[in-house]
């Protein structure tokens, strides 16, 4: 049974390294050719040993080709949508699973039928809409639409959080004349707030990564950092170390808040299946 166990665990971690490497291998790639000259890029075979140069971070940083204003960008519009999503997902994902109300059905049905729609569908009719309103290349206009792929997400996964606390306890802070405002606030929301954590983390690494409808309702005010990857591709040439820079430093933002982030996350996607264990 020993030798069983131990044969197992080997195979486990031998799949999980794998998968780790695969995982790993692109991202390993692009940080040693932002290291790189293009030159040492574009050899053949491949250098493994080279001679580093920060010359890359340099221009992509301070050069004419700067994605500072494009971090900014990403930064304003990330924010704000996950605010603003959390502001309206919270009530939302409440309302959906605690409350009985007419019509529940349908607006729950309703909210998961707007996220079954293709977002590339949505381009064209987003696009004629925000130019009537003069919304295009504009903050308020870019996070409009993230509102709309990101807030039938959020709800649906705070609605799975809101269900798994007990309805005995909001029921006896109603019985001591809580409302039901002073009840979501002091008893409910203490219980969520790992799924909150983990719901405003998605939420905003799903804004700071969208490429598609940035590059097109965006523009040269508003720019996030994903479509300002561009400037580095042309027609003659593909700046492929300058390329890598970017994508490092657009990147380290969000390996950074998964790394600070990580107990949260874990905690949160976890909460659901502790809490269930419990009631049987």
């Amino acid at each position: 049974m020993s030798g069983r166990r131990t044969f197992r665990r080997l195979a486990l971690a031998a799949v999980a390294g794998f998968g780790l490497a695969v995982w790993a291998f692109p991202v390993l790639w692009a940080l040693l050719t932002s290291f790189k000259t293009e030159r040492d890029v574009l050899a053949y075979p491949p250098k493994f040993v080279f001679v580093p140069t920060l010359d890359n971070y340099r221009e992509v940083l301070f050069g004419a080709s700067s994605i500072l204003p494009n971090l900014w960008s990403s930064l304003v519009v990330a924010t704000a949508a996950t605010l603003l999503t959390m502001l309206i997902a919270i009530p939302g994902g409440y309302a959906l699973g605690r409350l009985r109300y007419p019509f529940k059905r349908a607006s729950g049905f309703y909210v998961l039928a707007t996220q079954m729609l293709p977002p590339v569908g949505l381009i064209i009719p987003y696009y004629l809409v925000l130019q009537k309103v003069g919304g295009l290349d504009t903050y308020a206009g870019l996070v409009a639409i993230y509102l709309t792929f990101s807030l039938p997400f959020a709800i649906w996964l705070m609605v799975s959080y809101f269900e798994d606390v007990p309805l005995e306890m909001e029921e006896a802070a109603l019985l001591d004349r809580a409302g039901r405002l002073r009840a979501l606030w002091h008893v409910i929301l203490p219980q969520v707030r790992g799924g909150i954590a983990v719901t405003t983390i998605f939420v905003f690494l799903n804004a700071w990564n969208e490429f598609m409808f940035a590059v097109v309702l965006g523009g040269n005010r508003v720019r996030p950092v994903t479509v300002a990857m561009f400037n580095f591709i042309s027609v003659e040439q593909t700046q492929w170390a300058r390329l890598a820079a970017g994508a490092m430093l657009a990147m380290a933002p969000v390996i950074l808040l998964g790394i600070f982030a990580q107990r949260h996350i874990v905690k949160g996607l976890t909460v659901g299946a502790v809490k269930g264990g419990g009631r049987r």
